[in-house]
């Protein structure tokens, strides 16, 4: 553990917030059997990758699957809310989630391209930033900056299952704006909305959202940024209006019409891609930029996502 991070991760978190998470990844990481909300862990199974790509071949599916991983969609997404302030009606939200950057370089000089010239007000990260769950960091943050230079205006993110605590400082550096249970207001002219994020809620369950929701009025307008899915009915039970999620990629290997042969998550299969909703909350579940043990994809193309939010019914 490099001292550096450690002294700054402990001036942003607390001593002792920073040991505990710290001490988690370390007791934790790359385990493929327990620990989390799922029992196995196939990210983590050190045999998949080959595994996968031997049935792939076998099937004569291996290069297509490849080149589709590199065919990164933009997916456009109108939510509709009575009580959106009027100040934010289109208001716009460029969400990129599941990067996974040091797992394939094609794809992510396609999403370099795609967001040079996009206009949105806000961009959101959802997690998932590393390729593998354990490791070294340096291509990821290498990577991830090489995205970040292309993003422009304000950007928040919340960590991954495949994400360490110690890149919060180098993203932070970055000017990504990491919300560890943690809640900002964002303003246009005199009126509010609120943008909350979780930690990592699926393996290492550091999630909190009581506390991320705590600084946010009764009423007030508010979002959740969330890898997972997961744990929407905490969400809707807060009184968030619309979360935000990525972690599934939608099952990456899907038979044809989309349809995921393994999640990775625990939910209902509706909410493992697109938008969604439960009870009197708005979600979306981005099926990820990058890809996860393999760059493949087949039946469930990558994706960014602009997010329209409009004032109505």
């Amino acid at each position: 553990m490099d001292i550096e991070i450690l002294r700054k991760l402990e001036a942003r978190l607390g001593p002792l917030h920073a040991r505990q998470r710290l001490g988690i990844e370390t007791d934790h990481e790359a385990q493929v059997f327990g620990q989390g909300l799922t029992f196995f862990h196939l990210e983590n199974w050190y045999s998949a990758p080959a595994i996968i790509r031997i049935a792939l071949r076998l099937m004569g599916l291996y290069w297509r699957a490849r080149k589709n991983a590199q065919r990164i969609l933009v997916k456009r997404n109108e939510v509709r809310f009575a009580d959106l302030p009027p100040a934010f009606d289109g208001f716009t939200i460029l969400h990129i989630s599941d990067l996974h950057v040091d797992m394939n370089e094609v794809a992510m000089q396609h999403l370099i391209e795609l967001v040079g010239g996009m206009q949105y007000d806000l961009c959101v990260l959802t997690g998932d930033y590393r390729g593998k769950t354990f490791g070294p960091l340096e291509a990821t943050l290498d990577g991830l900056a090489k995205v970040r230079a292309r993003l422009h205006g304000s950007i928040y993110a919340v960590l991954g299952n495949h994400d360490s605590i110690q890149m919060v400082p180098a993203m932070e550096a970055m000017g990504i704006r990491m919300l560890l249970n943690e809640c900002e207001a964002i303003a246009r002219g005199d009126q509010l909305i609120y943008l909350a994020g979780i930690d990592d809620a699926h393996f290492y369950r550091v999630d909190n959202i009581e506390k991320a929701a705590l600084p946010i009025p009764g009423g007030a307008f508010s979002i959740l940024l969330s890898h997972t899915p997961e744990v929407y009915r905490q969400a809707a039970h807060a009184d968030f209006n619309l979360m935000l999620s990525g972690h599934t990629h939608g099952g990456q290997i899907c038979l044809p019409g989309s349809i995921p042969i393994k999640l990775e998550a625990v939910l209902p299969r509706r909410m493992g891609a697109g938008a969604w909703k439960y009870h009197n909350m708005t979600g979306y579940t981005s099926v990820g930029a990058g890809s996860s043990v393999l760059p493949v994809r087949l039946n469930c193309p990558p994706e960014i996502t602009l997010h329209c939010l409009r004032r109505g019914r």
